[in-house]
């Protein structure tokens, strides 16, 4: 049991803010860089202890390391806003990621070239204090507002940091996004005051609206504010397209934090909030909903990535198509799909921040995203070869990665809610087997282009370098852990869905 005498939730949103602040204030470079390895690495080892203690832990309403930081707000207006930190077995995953990833990208932003590095890494810290917030969050405010902290940091480095459309890509971005986060900002207020409860804290709307449910009517209009805001946050189909615009143009730790991270707060909002609260409205739109995801992020999205010859815009629509897993998940409405969308989204943020990674990697060593442009580089880098191959089969769902325990777990839970839909979800696995693979072929085996070999003449490429091959470690190892032991998650995962969700059955034919 953790004997620790501070909070670790509370330490792992403050380190990295403080640092962000103290590099605004004008600290030197060679201290702010040496404070941003604080920065990144105390929100990391926070997570993992966490992750080690948590079983052991005293919950309260099912949440471990609860503390409340009263804001002075409860009493204004009746609003009840407070700062409340904890964790269940559905944040506890989420918070873990974010822990990692930010780990992986800081490093790796801190060992890049980019121009103005001290504004970069305070960026970046200011997003990864806002990712740890997100998930520790149990407060439904503060859950919203971390999540614009970590937002804006994200404008701001696409369009100084990005690549040749930055500004177009910034803009549409900025519009997508935001009217995401109104539209979902909306329908959190709606339950608020639909509910009747005294405060934004998750634990008392849970005891509030099982004591009074709201009418189906309601249920169904606000569950459809939550699925749409918090669908364009995710990328669910068809209003994805800011997506694979935004990471082909984002700097490569942007890309890292925001497709392996942020975006998965809409997810963890309609699991965490929408689908227990919310369970008429879930059952009303749920088929809606698949039929969205299957056919859209699955299969349309899935044959768009097909015929991508940019490498990052691969790796950018292959995130959106992997998204239609996770509403598919969503929209079993049980346990189990549940769980499996917790882990996929675990998994697929490790997998989608060390391609991005690699992706950088790539391209620093051939000075081109164009796959025709490309070939025969594992010759010249055997390891970035072999990292960028196993994060393909993991992004794949192969056995071993955690990706695998995701993916089938959605799939016999969709089985549960329709055969048809499964046929669907699993030639999706094909599709993404085809445009992985067939982009690892083209970059690393069969003969040089003439455009590589012209560059490897000028600049012949060297392997991955210990800056690299680090956070790629770290990605490529939780990959691994979580693949050969996932009760390290699904275990407190599976015991807080089975108390949170008042209704574990699937809602097939309601």
């Amino acid at each position: 049991m953790s004997n620790l005498p501070f909070d670790p939730l509370l330490l792992a949103i403050a380190i990295p803010l403080a640092v962000a602040v103290a590099i605004a204030c004008g600290l030197p470079k060679r201290w702010s860089i040496r404070l941003a390895y604080v920065g990144f690495a105390a929100p990391a080892l926070m997570a993992l202890h966490t992750w080690f203690y948590f079983a052991g832990q005293t919950q309260v309403h099912g949440y471990a390391y609860l503390t409340n930081y009263s804001t002075g707000l409860d009493g204004i207006d009746g609003l009840g806003i407070s700062l409340k930190l904890g964790l269940n077995g559905i944040s506890l995953p989420l918070f873990v990621l974010a822990g990692l990833v930010g780990l992986a990208a800081g490093l790796y932003a801190i060992q890049s070239t980019a121009e103005r590095l001290k504004i970069y890494l305070m960026l970046l810290l200011v997003m990864q204090a806002g990712l740890m917030g997100v998930f520790a969050s149990v407060d439904v405010v503060f859950f919203y507002l971390f999540h614009e902290l970590a937002l804006i940091p994200t404008f701001i480095m696409i369009g100084i940091w990005g690549g040749r459309d930055r500004s177009y890509a910034a803009m549409k971005v900025t519009i997508y996004l935001t009217a995401g986060a109104m539209l979902s900002l909306i329908g959190l207020i709606a339950l608020y005051v639909k509910s009747g409860a005294p405060s934004f804290d998750l634990i008392t709307l849970r005891q509030i609206i099982a004591a009074r449910p709201l009418g189906e009517t309601v249920q169904n209009n606000i569950f459809a504010l939550l699925m749409f805001g918090f669908g364009i946050l995710v990328s669910l189909w068809p209003l994805h397209t800011w997506a694979p615009l935004g990471y082909g143009q984002a700097p490569s730790s942007a890309a890292m934090l925001h497709a392996g991270v942020l975006k998965k707060f809409g997810l963890y909002g309609l699991i965490q909030i929408a689908l227990p609260l919310l369970p008429h409205g879930a059952a009303h739109w749920s088929h809606t909903l698949a039929a969205l995801a299957a056919v859209g992020n699955v299969l349309i999205v899935g044959f768009i990535t097909m015929a991508q010859r940019d490498l990052k815009q691969v790796i950018g629509y292959s995130s959106v198509m992997h998204m239609g897993y996770a509403f598919l998940g969503i929209a079993c409405y049980s346990v189990l799909g549940a769980g499996g969308v917790v882990l996929l989204m675990v998994a697929h943020g490790l997998s989608v921040a060390l391609l991005f990674l690699l992706a950088t990697s790539i391209f620093h060593r051939t000075h081109t995203f164009e796959l025709t442009e490309m070939g025969g580089l594992a010759q010249k880098t055997p390891v970035l070869a072999a990292f960028f191959v196993a994060a393909t089969f993991a992004s794949i769902g192969l056995p071993g990665f955690a990706n695998f325990w995701g993916e089938l777990t959605i799939f016999v839970a969709l089985w549960q809610f329709s055969h048809c839909l499964t046929v669907i979800a699993v030639s999706g696995v094909v599709i993404s087997a085809v445009y992985g693979l067939r982009a690892a072929a083209k970059v690393f085996f069969g003969p040089p282009t003439e455009a590589f070999a012209r560059v490897a003449a000028q600049h012949p490429p060297s392997d991955l370098s210990w800056r690299e091959k680090i956070p790629a470690l770290i990605l490529l190892a939780a990959l691994l852990f979580i693949g050969f032991w996932p009760k390290s998650l699904s275990t407190p995962l599976d015991a807080t869905l089975r108390a949170v969700y008042a209704a574990p059955a699937a809602v097939s034919g309601k």
